[in-house]
């Protein structure tokens, strides 16, 4: 795996022919689970797709899941949720940077180029609009995972696509 600027990340997937474009996977990494998300094949909407226990133990496993998405879905890259504080490392963003590296030192996902994108706030906004719901707790923390991805993900192509747009 590789870091690249968050633009880069898109230009490179703009750079490819439309037929062969490929999508872009959102992840909300928690200390128990990682919420994913998928973009459609135009890059313009992140929809839902499933969230992945994690622990420590299973990294590996975790990595072939992921390397299985790539193929299946013709994922290019990934834009991984990161808890921006400009003052200071938060346990939170130091969770997710020990889960990337954990990820990139697998050496199951070359080629696969990964971006940060802030993700403040987005699991407490899905537990709000979820909480009138009255969920079993079990199932309420696999949405929140699941559409906080969606969330950062679509937070993301909304402002890549009216970047491109605004050069244009």
């Amino acid at each position: 795996m590789r870091y690249v600027k968050p633009l880069s990340l898109f230009q490179d997937l703009l750079k490819t022919n439309g037929l062969e474009r490929g999508r872009l996977l959102g992840l909300d990494v928690g200390s128990k689970y990682i919420g994913l998300a998928v973009s459609d094949i135009n890059n313009k909407i992140a929809s839902p797709l499933s969230v992945l226990l994690r622990k420590k133990s299973n990294i590996e496993l975790m990595a072939d899941d992921l390397k299985c998405l790539i193929s299946e879905l013709s994922l290019e890259g990934f834009v991984v949720g990161f808890p921006l504080d400009r003052r200071k490392s938060t346990t939170e963003s130091v969770l997710v940077k020990l889960f990337i590296d954990e990820l990139c030192n697998t050496n199951k996902l070359t080629g696969i180029k990964y971006t940060y994108w802030d993700e403040h706030l987005t699991s407490k906004t899905v537990e709000m609009l979820l909480k009138p719901l009255n969920l079993h707790p079990v199932h309420s923390k696999i949405f929140v995972d699941k559409f906080a991805a969606v969330n950062i993900l679509q937070e993301y192509l909304d402002y890549v696509n009216r970047s491109t747009r605004n050069e244009s």
